[in-house]
């Protein structure tokens, strides 16, 4: 696979899209306007490659075959509507190439959330599903063997909080065509959000033949520092992924966020991140399209 490192990816999509004044108070998230206003989410990605970022990620972190189904679709109904999370995103990279002048290759990673986003009960936070190997495996297999078969460049398995999660999602990805990137969610600087030491975790992935980037995502940006270094220890050859969150507070119950933050901050410790062997770089939760073009203004060149 061509890419050019460092390379810089998206921020969160559900924050843009409130800020389009869409209430995405239920279950399926931000998926749910891949059924009632794609366009949304086309102008969502859109506002990321503005901003500069060279690889967009699908907004099927949400989304799920089990998902859809429980909201009335039938299972080709939820394929569809699965898939068109990637047609949305091809849109959106074509015309923007159409429009203006790309210095490389525009990429589009296919988001696979955790099992706890379908709970959308917060549980990707604490991750104790108390559901067998089996339950996530039939839960995850089906989605990756779907995207699989579609244009994408890669997999963005994101805020994978569990060692559990961790090993079933390794044991799918050896079958599959796509490469993927494993970006854990975490408590602190050494912690998955399940208690797991992040260097357990990542020897997981240290000599995985599909896994081409580990790193951490929806994980405050105080502990990315120190969490890159530990990964790094254990990764070998593999490229170092990180897209933090704003640091704010999040209500599950409200899905309501509390704080602040400030773009600028944001790309100053991007380039931090940088220089203690980060290669791909955005953000996740509360992190918009001004922190992804700050990422730039203090980037070493």
């Amino acid at each position: 696979m061509n890419i050019s490192y460092p390379l810089i990816i998206d921020g969160g999509l559900s924050n843009v899209l409130e800020q389009q004044g869409f209430d995405l108070n239920h279950k399926l998230w931000s998926a749910k306007l891949l059924a009632t206003n794609p366009e949304a989410i086309m102008e969502a990605h859109t506002s990321y490659l503005e901003a500069g970022a060279q690889c967009i990620i699908t907004s099927s972190y949400q989304a799920s075959i089990k998902g859809f189904m429980e909201i009335g679709l039938d299972r080709p109904g939820a394929e569809n509507l699965m898939l068109k999370s990637v047609a949305i995103a091809e849109k959106a990279v074509q015309n923007f190439m159409t429009s203006a002048i790309a210095s490389s290759k525009l990429l589009i990673a296919a988001s696979i959330g955790p099992y706890g986003a379908y709970l959308a009960d917060g549980s990707e936070y604490r991750g104790n599903y108390g559901v067998s190997d089996e339950v996530l495996k039939t839960f995850h297999q089906e989605k990756i063997q779907l995207l699989d078969q579609t244009n994408v460049d890669f997999f963005a398995c994101e805020t994978i909080p569990s060692l559990q999660e961790a090993k079933v999602l390794s044991a799918i990805l050896e079958q599959t065509q796509k490469s993927a990137w494993i970006s854990f969610s975490c408590q602190d600087e050494s912690h998955l959000n399940d208690g797991t030491p992040i260097e357990e975790a990542a020897s997981i992935f240290a000599n995985h033949s599909n896994v081409f980037a580990l790193g951490i995502n929806c994980t405050a940006p105080r502990f990315v520092s120190k969490s890159i270094k530990k990964i790094k220890a254990i990764a070998g050859q593999k490229k170092i992924v990180v897209y933090p969150n704003s640091g704010e507070v999040y209500d599950p119950e409200t899905k309501t966020w509390s704080g602040l933050s400030d773009p600028i901050v944001f790309g100053k410790m991007a380039n931090e991140w940088l220089s203690v062997g980060a290669e791909i770089i955005g953000g996740c939760c509360r992190i918009g399209p001004d922190h992804i073009r700050n990422t730039y203004k203090f980037m070493d060149k």
